[in-house]
């Protein structure tokens, strides 16, 4: 499996903004039944938590965890359930564990913590590392199918957050603070919470394949482009790839990666062309790549 880029995010929060930074890979932001504070006088040092509008229902998930127990998205409801996507050389994913184990001491049965081990290591290593760090959830090893129905995940850790009715509400990239978990938890149980909820359509945030829904891009001008100019340049945007390596969509990339300077170039690109009227260039022909005098490119396990 192929090593994934560590995103060590930060969040910092200022007048109701929430600013989220990465050192490469980049993700950004309800239970609509869930209790919401009592509406008042807008307070701009309120915390501010986001959910997606009309969230999606959670990937079917029935496998065994790493001690043979089974682990079935079906026994999910009625629970405040985190699927984290994980990996034993990732520092980061190492650093968030014990607030991990520390959320599910908190709320106790009324929530689950599924942890996705990415690692190419034999599963004993990672029954080994859990033991250790006192990882009491449970843990599935990922496969190629598990991480294409979470939309692909570019970056560790990654944590999708699944309502009690088993939508997927948010995604969180990084490492964040414990109060900014239990604020969303707290909410989607319908306890008391000092936040205020906002909540946005997902356009690509957490679902990577609802950036095609998008009509506005990060770092993407459509200034000055007739509505059937900026219609031909999103769909340009969503049919064609980013050359960073990534795999995604050029929509998709900037979506997931703001500071991507590839797809950020290729982007201004395809609008320039599209208000010249130009053609986008013919792909060349593929073929394959010379083997000779070249050498195979290792990653390093942290």
């Amino acid at each position: 499996m192929m090593r994934k880029n560590i995103a060590v995010l930060a969040l910092f929060a200022f007048a109701g903004l929430a600013l989220v930074g990465s050192s490469h890979k980049f993700a950004f932001v309800q239970n609509i039944s869930a209790a919401v504070p009592a509406p008042g006088p807008a307070d701009a040092n309120q915390p501010v938590i986001r959910f997606v509008k009309n969230p999606e229902m959670a990937p079917p998930l029935q496998a065994m965890d790493l001690l043979g127990k089974p682990v079935n998205k079906d026994n999910w409801t009625g629970k405040v359930v985190l699927v984290n996507f994980w990996a034993t050389w990732c520092p980061p994913c190492r650093e968030e564990i014990p607030e991990l184990i520390e959320l599910k001491r908190e709320f106790k049965d009324k929530m689950e913590i599924v942890g996705i081990s990415e690692d190419d290591d034999p599963p004993a290593s990672v029954i080994k590392f859990a033991h250790a760090k006192g990882m009491t959830y449970p843990i599935v090893m990922a496969t190629p199918e598990l991480i294409e129905a979470y939309g692909g995940v570019p970056a560790l850790p990654t944590s999708f957050l699944i309502d009690t009715q088993g939508r997927v509400v948010q995604k969180h990239s990084g490492l964040y603070p414990i109060e900014f978990y239990e604020r969303e938890i707290r909410s989607l149980l319908g306890m008391p919470t000092d936040a205020r909820v906002e909540t946005f359509v997902d356009n690509g945030q957490v679902f990577l394949k609802n950036a095609a829904n998008a009509t506005e891009l990060p770092g993407v001008s459509f200034k000055g482009l007739t509505p059937a100019q900026k219609k031909l340049a999103l769909r340009r945007l969503n049919s064609e790839n980013c050359t960073c390596g990534c795999n995604l969509t050029l929509s998709e990339c900037r979506v997931n990666d703001t500071d991507c300077p590839y797809s950020g170039k290729l982007a201004a690109q395809v609008v320039k062309e599209v208000v010249s009227g130009a053609k986008p260039p013919r792909a060349p022909p593929s073929t394959p790549p010379s083997t000779k005098g070249t050498a195979n490119s290792i990653t390093e396990k942290f």
